[in-house]
Formats: C-alpha cells, structure tokens, sequence
C-alpha cells in the first residue's frame, strides 16, 4: 500500500485572477515538476479530485454564501469579489473540486486505503469565512473537509492545524466555540486578516509570531504550545492547512522558514496522529507563492507524509 494520497484536478489551474495575481495556476505546476524532476512521484497514488456537493458545503457555509459565489461566476473575463478575491469563468468548478478533494481525502483515510493525503488544490480556504469569500478563498476546504469527517464519519474530536503565514480567520470564524475541533496555528503579527491575537476562543490556539521569527520560534510554538493541547485534545483526526509562505524565501510575508522546519512539523505532527489517530493526516495546500520555494517546501512535507 502507497502510504499517501495526491488529489488534484486540471480544473483547479484553469482558475486563473490575472497576469500579476500571485495565487496563479503555476503553482500547481511547480509542485508537479518538482516531485517529477526529484524522482518521487512514483511514491503516491493520485486522485481526481470530485466536485463537492452541496450538502458537503452547506455543513460550514450557508446557502446564500454558495449562491452568492455562484451567481458572481462570470461567462467571460474576471469579475472582483475583493480587491485580492477575483473569478474568471472556470473559478466556480474549481473551488468545488478544491473543498471536494478533501471530503474524498478523509474517506479514503478513514476507508484504510491510505494513511495520509496531500490535497494540491487551488483555489486555497483558509480566508474564507462562513458567508464571506476573501483572501484567494471561495470556500472554506479544510472546514469542509472537517466536517465531512464529523458528519459523514462519526468522529467526535478533530485537530486544524494551520501553520500559513496568515492567519486562517476563516476557519476560526467556521469553528471558534465549537468543541469538536481544535485549531492550532501559527501567524506572522500584526499582518493580513489582522486577526487571531485577541481573545481567541477556548478551542482556538493561537500563536502569534513577530516578522523575522524563523525555525526555532516556530518550533517551540509547536512543542511548548500545540503539543500539549493536542495531546489533551486527542483528536481522531488531524487536518493541515498547509501554507508554505512562511519560507523565508517568500516574499508575501517575513517568517524565515525553510523546508527542514516543514519536514519537521510533518515529521512531529505523524508521531502524534500514531500514538492519538491511527496516522490519519489529511493536508491541504493553501499559500506559498515563489515558484521554487513552494515547490520545494511541499517536497520536504510529501516526503514526511510518504515515509520517503
């Protein structure tokens, strides 16, 4: 058995914001011509990523979020949503086979085919809040996802865990309060959503991280901090907003990670889905916008997940 799932779809880089847009359709290309070019995407078994259905959708976000989205979706050109949030007219099915990769990631985990998956997607989710589209985000596909393991799965406890350099204000908005997920995260502040410093919900942990913090203040959020909640946590399920624009190579923000820390983090957080979860781990992709150092990043974290 191939130890990790890759779900994917063409779909998701016909979704396109404009020339200069850093959330573009090469990203998905680089990854695939890096795992290419080192040899390693031999290692896993890939998947069409499904459109999601409404009812998956509808778990995390109202009606009038969906028909909003569906309504703004063009038939030529790009429309804005936000000044950052554009659709072209293939960004609708994109978005659906986004959140739809995940709900087919958590049931081939919790089927046994696989123990882990790496959802290449785009658009990402981590912005989008329950009926407010924002930041690159149309829906929210680690909340989707999540829920589909709750609602469709059984599981009572699941872990969020978001190291992007932004804050994923989004799926706080989805799960602040809510007992069955734990969210765990790591932020460059003050920054973009400029949120997750203030009062945080009790199931939200947050840690906010200076401009310039690196490796080392990162992992000692991660030891000192998400650790010991996840430990008391005991999620049945562990979810990755997996955002690689903290690498210091990346220019969207100012933390200096690079991919030791992202194999790392992959490393540690499959130690704890052995001892707590049966090694369920589903990861979706959400910033990282430098060609190289994304390509590069999602590497080191797919071959954590495939024991590579």
């Amino acid at each position: 058995m191939t130890t990790t799932a890759f779900i994917t779809h063409r779909d998701c880089q016909l979704h396109d914001m404009g020339s200069h847009h850093p959330e573009c359709p090469q990203r998905l290309t680089a990854i695939n011509d890096h795992l290419i070019a080192q040899g390693i995407d031999a290692y896993f078994t890939y998947y069409d990523a499904p459109l999601a259905t409404f009812e998956q959708l509808l778990r995390v976000h109202p009606a009038s979020h969906l028909e909003r989205i569906k309504r703004a979706s063009p038939e030529l050109g790009v429309v804005h949503l936000d000044p950052d949030t554009a659709m072209n007219p293939h960004t609708w099915q994109a978005a659906l086979r986004s959140a739809g990769a995940g709900c087919l990631a958590v049931d081939l985990v919790m089927k046994g085919e696989i123990e882990n998956a790496f959802c290449s997607v785009r658009p990402p989710g981590h912005h989008c809040e329950k009926a407010t589209p924002m930041g690159f985000c149309f829906f929210n596909n680690i909340g989707v996802a999540a829920m589909h393991a709750i609602k469709a799965h059984g599981l009572e406890r699941v872990a969020i865990i978001d190291f992007d350099v932004h804050h994923g204000n989004g799926t706080e908005d989805c799960f602040a309060g809510d007992e069955r997920v734990l969210m765990c995260s790591i932020f460059q502040h003050p920054f973009y959503p400029y949120s997750g410093a203030d009062k945080p919900a009790a199931n939200m942990c947050n840690v906010p991280l200076a401009a310039g913090s690196g490796g080392e203040e990162f992992r000692d959020a991660v030891m000192q901090v998400w650790t010991p909640r996840l430990k008391e946590f005991k999620p049945q399920m562990i979810f990755i907003s997996a955002g690689f624009d903290a690498h210091y190579e990346d220019d969207m923000g100012g933390l200096k990670l690079v991919e030791k820390d992202y194999t790392w983090v992959t490393d540690h957080l499959k130690k704890l889905a052995a001892e707590m979860c049966d090694k369920r781990i589903v990861a979706m992709l959400e910033g990282g916008y430098v060609m190289t150092s994304l390509a590069r990043s999602v590497g080191a974290h797919l071959r954590s997940l495939a024991d590579l």
